[in-house]
């Protein structure tokens, strides 16, 4: 067991199985040195007994993850860490900047499994999932170098988070624990590109995190080709699946759309939407392709762009334009990793 993957409650149980007497608080002060405030070693204002500290020393794994890389993207501000894993492989994880401070976008997978066609972490394939502590060491190296407060936390990074979803569940549970990332539970989104079983899941569990779903096309048979998935879900039963969430969760429901110039930009994208979530309260937030190949999707032109916006409008919905960062240092997730395994 990693410590940045523990709740204070899963390191008491885990000492008191090897006969370890601990208090609750212990197990607190221990959990929050580490992950809420970042620190090695142990607590020193308020310390634990020698003995309770030697358990964990040995019983507990307390290794951090290895930056390998930082870009900063001078333009934007955006920072991109590459990070190798313990067995070799490399994650990224991205600081992004707000108004009021910073969020933490990360990886849940080595790779991913969803080979969306415009996406460089999808070109790379599936290696393996990410552990919960992965996930939250990942956002603590990220915090950590942060020059201001970080307030949320994305789940939006290389793989699929509902195809890991134990262990995403875990990760957000601890990112929003006062000894953990004391980041509030609404302030952490985790996106999906469409895994139906698991939004009703989540929808059942009551998950108290927001999802964003990654639509990027309404039309099922442009959707395949985009994002193969889709395959073994129709739109329709995506849309079923996201009214099942909008009641469980109340509010609007945000879909994202990777705007791919003269490919999803069009009025029979506005009209699927239209039948697709007719009644349902939704968000669209547009987000600029990234890709760095010669022969790659591009870009929307401004007027492309401008004539799609104001044709979503008669859904009556909010339409909100999300600056897709970094793009100078190659800031879509899988870009750093590719180079390195290229």
């Amino acid at each position: 067991m990693n410590l940045f993957g523990l709740l204070p409650d899963d390191l008491a149980a885990r000492l008191r199985a090897d006969g370890v007497a601990v208090r609750d608080g212990e197990a607190r002060r221990i959990v929050a040195h580490a992950i809420a405030r970042g620190r090695d070693g142990f607590p020193s204002s308020r310390p634990v007994p020698r003995r309770v500290e030697d358990a964990v020393t040995r019983l507990i794994d307390r290794r951090r993850l290895e930056i390998v890389e930082r870009a900063t993207d001078p333009s934007d501000g955006f920072v991109k860490y590459l990070f190798r894993l313990h067995d070799g492989l490399f994650v990224e994880a991205v600081r992004i900047p707000l108004l009021d401070g910073f969020t933490v976008c990360v990886s849940t997978q080595a790779g991913c499994a969803m080979g969306c066609d415009f996406c460089a972490t999808g070109r790379l394939g599936f290696a393996r999932h990410l552990e919960a502590w992965e996930i939250v060491a990942q956002f603590v190296a990220v915090r950590d170098e942060a020059p201001g407060q970080v307030t949320g936390a994305v789940f939006q990074g290389q793989g699929e988070p509902l195809h890991n979803y134990d262990a995403v569940m875990r990760a957000a549970e601890i990112l929003a624990h006062p000894c953990g990332g004391r980041i509030a539970a609404k302030a952490i989104t985790i996106s999906t590109v469409g895994l139906v079983p698991a939004i009703h899941r989540f929808a059942r569990e009551r998950r108290p995190f927001r999802l964003t779903i990654s639509m990027t096309s309404a039309i099922d048979s442009r959707r395949r080709e985009l994002l193969p998935v889709a395959g073994a879900w129709p739109a329709a039963e995506l849309a079923d699946a996201v009214r099942t969430y909008q009641r469980a969760a109340g509010g609007r429901v945000t879909i994202a759309w990777v705007v791919l110039g003269g490919i999803n930009t069009g009025a029979d994208e506005v009209e699927a939407l239209r039948a697709l979530f007719e009644g349902v309260p939704l968000r669209l937030n547009l987000i600029d392709v990234n890709d760095a190949r010669p022969n790659g999707y591009r870009r929307a032109s401004p007027e492309e762009l401008d004539a799609f916006r104001n044709a979503l409008r008669t859904l009556g919905i909010p339409v909100v334009r999300r600056y897709s960062g970094g793009a100078a240092r190659h800031a879509a997730c899988g870009m750093l990793a590719g180079k390195k395994t290229a």
